[in-house]
């Protein structure tokens, strides 16, 4: 992939979370330009957030699999500083445009603008946002999207739900991905997802395995694919 594909930040316009509430605004008002955009497009956009090695990218390779015979998929891919990911998606047949970040650790709603720049919005139905692997800084930073996906994996252990709650509060689906991996990790998958379920009554658990693609096609239904 030629580095000139790749969307960075300009000299500031990184918007940080050490920052303040009007930073915060000003990050919402564009996320909320981005989302009427997309819905002028007839584009639903997914905000694919959760750390790193959670299982992100293959749940997402998997979902585009399922549903390029019904959607036009295009996807954006936030990382730090490299395109791996985003080459894996694209294999797929999907459009993707990768967000290089550098330093920050999650995207925000003005390097996505940029990047849907270079995207055939009319020619697109579905756009999945992959975030960076990062389970707190994406949390407060809107991007426009429609709907709000968080993986989480067995291997995180059985609290990180109880310690990081704060990425599952707009969540609509969540998915505790890599669960082949349940038993050996000492992880109980019912008591992650009670643990969810109280964080955000409201959102779909779905168990699964990127590698398998078990229960994708629920991650699909949960999102209303």
């Amino acid at each position: 992939m030629a580095d000139s594909e790749v969307v960075r930040a300009g000299e500031g316009e990184v918007y940080d979370v050490e920052l303040d509430e009007n930073i915060l605004k000003a990050n919402r008002e564009l996320a909320e330009e981005n989302q009427n955009l997309l819905k002028k497009n007839n584009v639903v956009a997914v905000d694919v957030m959760g750390s790193i090695g959670a299982g992100k990218t293959s749940l997402i390779e998997r979902l585009a699999d399922q549903l390029s015979k019904r959607y036009r998929i295009a996807a954006l891919k936030g990382d730090l500083t490299t395109t791996i990911d985003a080459e894996m998606i694209r294999r797929h047949g999907v459009e993707v445009v990768p967000i290089n970040t550098g330093k920050e650790c999650h995207l925000d709603a003005n390097l996505v603008r940029k990047a849907l720049k270079r995207l055939p919005l009319n020619k697109i139905d579905l756009l999945f946002i992959e975030n960076v692997g990062n389970l707190i800084c994406p949390a407060e930073f809107p991007l426009g999207s429609e709907k709000r996906l968080v993986v989480i994996s067995v291997t995180e252990g059985p609290y990180m739900v109880v310690k990081h709650p704060f990425i599952f509060l707009d969540a609509e689906v969540v998915a505790i991905n890599k669960i082949d991996l349940a038993s050996a990790m000492g992880v109980e998958i019912k008591n992650l997802r009670a643990d969810v379920k109280k964080v955000n009554p409201k959102s779909e658990v779905v168990f699964t395995n990127g590698r398998t693609g078990e229960g994708v096609n629920r991650i699909a239904e949960a999102l209303g694919l």
